[in-house]
């Protein structure tokens, strides 16, 4: 291939290029290279800082350089040659600099070409794309194998083995990536399953957790050698919170049932990377379709994007992007949106609209005649135009902008690649592109309603305005909202605006906030009980104003804003866990979402897919992970709560069954940990579980936790006396059951940026504090026959194994049943259940005049579980059914089954009993104590001590 023509450089270009060049003459490859090849090299020295830092580092690149010029095009031969490349590399390191050195050679070819005008503007954006593809497909190949060699094959229930697919998103899916753009990335596998050919298998999940972060690791870390791309991937289902990896199944339940109108856009573009290898990929690609092409025509698109267009604008606007050529009006994302408009609305009926790449789309549309003639002419040139001004303007220097450049210096270079003779003449042609687009876009989108009206009452904008106003805050407080007495909500106001001098806020954050504030005024007013909302919202806004990110959240999802007022409103304990821990601000977003606590059997299944994404090593991630999780699941709850979705008994199922799924994960973790110390009992090596339990007493043994519950838990194991773990450093069998212990209540009780995950109480084991902290199955079972007082089979009414493999479910169960079910002398019972509850009373009840404590005083609900706990002791050797169940409601229902109590008696003592804890849940919800006046619940607490004084005499 000859070499074209090379351009003149400009004087003042020239200069600057011949500085440059006194860096490179020196070396050696310098001198082979022929005059017209140096030629060029003066030219485009003179214009990308790139090409020279490029040339500077990599000597072999200037010796390859010239031959690769003379291939007209290059992307056919990229996944064999870097694959060749990565084959040949010892390690991990050798591997990232193989692909840091390919792209940086390959890139410099691509904006050699640019910069001399040699190639179409397709050829380079399809030299780009299928750079970023062949890197992304073949770092995936390289490591994919590794991780094969290391965890086994990633296999389904056929034993078929299962690749994951890389769905590359934007520009990179439709083939048009620009020179310096970030790649967006969706991983996704078949089927689940687990990996086989090593020596222990883990689940397809956690194979492609680790394989995605090696992927993205080899292509986003920046080494000495640079780094290849930036990988976003938070366009996956639940953004940054999601998991790194979901199977087809799980990503087709997102999108069916939460996928959003952005999402749909940006599917459109949705491109498997390598996708000839996988027969698989046309089941994806059906799967998906539906959910971004609708079968009917469907001009919902166009308020939709709308809405992100001002979004966008008002992105602009508060970044201060002017001169953007891809955000601002008339840019290529407004082009963009063009095409998505027709795609979106008729891409279900029209097969030639389901194109990814954005000219072809335009192609289509003029096809179809949908714009008005000479329109999509305008647009084609416009977006060759800019997309050709875009690439140049980031191979100057390798930069992801799309801002024109202030410096004359800069202005000239990019003024002489354009093939323009001075600034002015491009500003002009590029003016004029960007005005023929946005005529088109206005005609055909418009704006939304809410960017051109005022959508908030004046008075709230001036509430903000004018807070340092004592004055005229009060006359607005009064005369526009209402507000009979004003005095404490304007302190409120007037203190959190002068709270906020005192903050470092940056111009950023202050645009915003101010923005924010009247929505926030909006908002709060709105709701009835504002006096409450006000100072909670205001104190909840001083904690995240620094972080400009939640401020943007609740400015740019009103719903979201809407939720917090809500919910801090109702509940100071969700503003304060709002205050303290403001990622939960992301779970607003979707109130639907919000207001639907997970599933209770699926509190297991979401916990482990939400610690999947974390490395299991990385342990300091992983119980921040827990913590975040729980604070997640109760926001949740008590959002339901709150809004009488879930009455009180399934808020303590799924509270009890949170706690449950957090206790198995907890146990995982100290088991790993153990297990890589010290390896595994042997006498469990050969049989299904761990040879460990947890069994929960009170409230979790109850399903009857509240929101601040402590989980009050003892430790069993079945590991006999002569058993020693196998790892390198062995211990005794009954020592490592120790340790597990200790490493599960050091999970439990650690503080981290997210708090502790739950106070644990292990007091009630066998001998208490002074007895041992894990007791072997047949130690509890002696215990309990033969040393137990009965307070403690008390407490064993109320307890059940929440976590454990079955034989020691089958022998706690049998050491429950039989303890419970033992004749008793019936006066001693009675003596030792009344004398205890005495003692509790004179030491917990009756701390508070006038105030009637609900779980403590005469009537409330401790007498109720004593009550049950009595007679579950006295009848079940002679009813044995009264032992199934730990909770108190069930417990009366059998009392009543099996005759023990008639039906109007335990119906009363049920009522009252749900009654005060549903009072008690509520008042958790305001922070309050359990107490209430004395005047309160007086009909049920009569029921309770009538029943009290039917079976165990006068209190």
């Amino acid at each position: 291939m000859t070499l074209p023509a090379t351009p003149q450089l400009p004087s003042a270009l020239l200069t600057h290029s011949q500085s440059a060049l006194e860096t490179l003459v020196d070396k050696a490859w310098f001198q082979s290279w022929s005059e017209p090849m140096r030629s060029q090299l003066e030219y485009v020295a003179g214009l990308s800082q790139f090409i020279v830092d490029a040339l500077v580092r990599d000597d072999e690149l200037g010796a390859l350089l010239p031959d690769m010029l003379q291939s007209p095009e290059r992307a056919s031969g990229y996944r064999e040659r870097l694959a060749k490349l990565l084959e040949s590399s010892v390690n991990e390191m050798g591997g990232h600099r193989v692909l840091r050195q390919f792209r940086n050679r390959e890139m410099v070819y691509i904006a050699w070409r640019d910069f001399t005008q040699s190639w179409a503007l397709e050829e380079s954006l399809e030299h780009l794309s299928q750079l970023a593809e062949s890197m992304i497909f073949e770092a995936y190949r390289w490591q994919y194998d590794a991780c094969c060699s290391e965890w086994g094959t990633p296999m389904n229930a056929r034993g078929e083995a299962q690749p994951m697919l890389i769905i590359g998103m934007g520009k990179l899916g439709g083939g048009e990536l620009n020179f310096s753009s970030d790649i967006d990335l969706i991983f996704t596998y078949p089927e689940n399953g687990e990996t086989q050919g090593a020596r222990r298998s883990i689940a397809n999940a956690q194979f492609f957790t680790r394989l995605g972060q090696r992927i993205i690791k080899a292509l986003d870390q920046q080494t000495f050698d640079g780094f290849c791309y930036r990988v976003d991937m938070r366009l996956r289902p639940f953004g940054e919170s999601g998991p790194l990896v979901m199977s087809y199944a799980a990503l087709e339940d997102y999108y069916q049932e939460q996928g959003r109108d952005w999402e749909r856009y940006a599917m459109i573009k949705a491109r498997v990377m390598g996708r000839e290898m996988y027969p698989e990929y046309q089941e994806l690609r059906k799967m998906l379709r539906p959910f971004v092409f609708r079968r009917y025509i469907d001009f919902s698109a166009i308020q939709s994007l709308r809405r992100m267009k001002s979004m966008i604008s008002s992105e602009v606007r508060r970044r201060g992007l002017s001169n953007n050529i891809k955000l601002g009006a008339g840019g290529i994302r407004e082009i963009e949106f063009i095409a998505q408009v027709f795609q979106l609305i008729r891409g279900g009926r029209e097969p030639s609209l389901r194109g990814r790449g954005l000219l072809e789309t335009l192609q289509a549309i003029d096809e179809l005649d949908l714009l008005q003639c000479g329109e999509v002419a305008e647009l084609q040139q416009a977006y060759a135009y800019l997309r050709r001004l875009e690439n140049l303007l980031q191979a100057m220097a390798d930069k992801q902008t799309q801002t024109l450049p202030d410096g004359d210096l800069e202005q000239l270079k990019l003024a002489t690649a354009m093939g323009h003779e001075n600034w002015d003449t491009l500003t002009q042609h590029t003016r004029q592109h960007m005005a023929n687009v946005h005529k088109v876009f206005e005609a055909l989108i418009g704006y939304d309603e809410e960017e051109c009206g005022e959508s908030i009452a004046k008075h709230f904008h001036e509430l903000w305005d004018m807070a340092d106003k004592d004055d005229v805050i009060d006359h607005i407080l009064q005369q526009d909202l209402n507000i009979v007495e004003p005095e404490s909500q304007r302190s409120v106001i007037t203190r959190f605006k002068q709270d906020l001098a005192k903050k470092t806020l940056g111009p950023r954050g202050r645009e915003v906030l101010n923005r924010l504030m009247p929505k926030v005024f909006e908002a709060i007013y709105q709701h009835p009980d504002a006096q409450f909302g006000l100072p909670r919202v205001l104190h909840l806004l001083h904690n995240i104003v620094t972080r400009t990110t939640y401020l943007e959240l609740l400015d740019e999802h009103p719903a979201a804003l809407v939720q917090l007022v809500r919910l801090c409103t109702a509940s100071p304990m969700i503003s304060e866990q709002l205050s303290r821990y403001p990622i939960l601000l992301d779970e607003l977003i979707d109130p639907q979402h919000l207001y639907h606590p997970i599933e209770l059997d699926a509190y297991r299944s979401e916990l482990r897919d939400y610690l999947a994404r974390i490395p299991e090593d990385d342990m300091e991630q992983q119980m921040e992970a827990l913590r975040q999780f729980k604070q997640i699941c109760i926001l949740k709850i008590a959002a339901a709560d709150i809004a009488g979705v879930l009455p009180v008994m399934k808020v303590s199922d799924h509270l009890t069954y949170l706690a449950e799924a957090i206790v198995e994960a907890v146990v995982h973790q100290a088991w790993q940990q153990m297990a890589e110390k010290y390896g595994e009992p042997t006498h469990v090596k050969d049989r299904e579980g761990k040879g460990f339990a947890v069994v929960g007493y009170g409230k979790v043994g109850g399903w009857e936790l509240g929101y601040n519950s402590d989980l009050d838990i003892v430790f069993m194991h079945d590991c006999p006396a002569s058993v020693y773990t196998d790892g390198k450093k062995e211990i005794d069998g009954r020592q490592f059951y120790l340790r597990l212990a200790q490493r599960i209540i050091h999970i439990f009780s650690t503080r981290t940026a997210s708090g502790i995950l739950y106070e644990v109480d292990t007091r009630l084991r066998p001998s208490g504090a002074s007895g041992l902290l894990v007791s072997p199955t047949d130690a509890f079972d002696e215990y309990q026959h033969q040393d137990a007082w009965t307070w403690e089979h008390q407490a064993l009414v109320r307890a059940r194994m929440i976590y454990g493999d079955a034989p020691l479910q089958e022998a706690f169960a049998a050491t429950r049943h039989d303890i419970l079910g033992l004749e008793r002398d019936p006066a001693k019972l009675k003596d030792d259940v009344v004398k205890m509850r005495i003692k509790m009373r004179d030491h917990l009840g009756g701390k508070k005049a006038g105030r009637f404590m609900l779980k403590q005083d005469q009537g409330g609900i401790t007498d109720i579980e004593f009550l049950a706990q009595y007679l579950v002791l006295k009848e079940s050797h002679a009813t044995p059914k009264l032992t199934r169940w730990s909770d108190n409601v069930r417990i009366f229902e059998s009392l009543m089954a099996q005759g023990v109590m008639e039906e109007v008696d335990a119906m009363a003592i049920t009522q009252a009993y749900t009654t005060m804890r549903d009072q008690i849940h509520h008042r958790n919800l305001l922070n309050l104590d359990a107490d209430v006046a004395d005047d309160r619940f007086v009909g049920e607490r009569q029921q309770v001590t009538r029943l009290w004084n039917q079976w165990l005499g006068e209190q």
